[in-house]
């Protein structure tokens, strides 16, 4: 575990998300047992929906807020569907609703640290965006190759930053002292794939699956709810059960978690101000 000295002051609990479409609503119920007992996180970093998750938790929304925001502006209806060049949906009306609930398109409009990860189809390389227009990074972060449009930013396409990072965690890995990451898109073995819907989903996580291995390996705890696979990536329209899994895996391995970061021992190290 990293933990760093008093000097540098760095926030306790940061918290990584990864990307998964409407399995990213679990998130926000790991978000709400966290609170429920008494964690807290100071730094948040997201891929795709992990970056909407993360967006307006990093603005002050709490887990319940962002479920509420979700449910009663039928986030599964926001998606205009249509066919243009070169992608298959327009997330525009989701752009609006942040703009609505989070005000200035600014990232130091919000509340803590946030961090989404988002990559450049010119380059090919992965970028971690942490500051100026917020907006346009969140809806580049969620834009999932061909089926969202693109974000051109800057004369750049951007897309879905799970294509290269889809648990940002070293994006924070030096800005808190314990990091947690959750990741939704749990791979074990898949005894029917029927449909090319399906094939193609199960293809996409595959082939981001050793990035998330490697993210995985800098956390000081990860929460990866195996009953998230149940729901496909627009399942929208259960946001409830989502939120339920998530919150449900996180209580089953609340108490492993106070083990593993030994939480009396990172406040003693604070107290002292030495390094551990």
């Amino acid at each position: 575990m990293n933990i760093t000295s008093e000097k540098t002051v760095l926030p306790r609990f940061g918290i990584a998300l990864s990307g998964g479409g409407a399995r990213g609503i679990a998130h926000i119920g790991v978000l709400d047992a966290l609170e429920n007992f008494g964690i807290q996180p100071q730094v948040v970093s997201g891929t795709s929906m992990g970056a909407l998750v993360g967006v307006f938790y990093a603005a002050g929304y709490s887990p319940k807020e962002i479920l509420k925001i979700l449910v009663e502006r039928k986030f599964h209806k926001m998606i205009n569907w249509h066919r243009p060049f070169s992608g298959l949906i327009d997330m525009g009306q989701v752009q609006k609703v942040m703009a609505e609930m989070i005000g200035e398109d600014d990232f130091s409009h919000l509340k803590m640290p946030f961090y989404c990860a988002v990559a450049n189809l010119n380059s090919g390389l992965e970028e971690i965006k942490s500051e100026g227009k917020l907006f346009q990074w969140v809806m580049a972060s969620a834009s999932i190759p061909v089926v969202f449009e693109p974000q051109v930013i800057d004369k750049q396409t951007y897309v879905d930053g799970g294509l290269l990072n889809n648990l940002p965690a070293d994006a924070i890995r030096e800005k808190c002292q314990i990091l947690i990451g959750v990741h939704v898109n749990h791979n074990g073995p898949e005894e029917e794939l029927q449909g090319l819907k399906a094939i193609a989903e199960r293809s996409f996580r595959l082939g981001i699956a050793q990035n998330v291995e490697d993210s995985k390996k800098i956390c000081d705890f990860v929460i990866e709810p195996p009953e998230a696979r149940d729901y496909s990536t627009f399942n929208f329209n259960k946001a409830e059960e989502i939120y339920q899994v998530g919150y449900d895996a996180t209580v089953r391995q609340i108490m492993k978690l106070f083990e593993d970061i030994d939480l009396g021992k990172v406040m003693e190290l604070k107290k002292q101000g030495r390094k551990g």
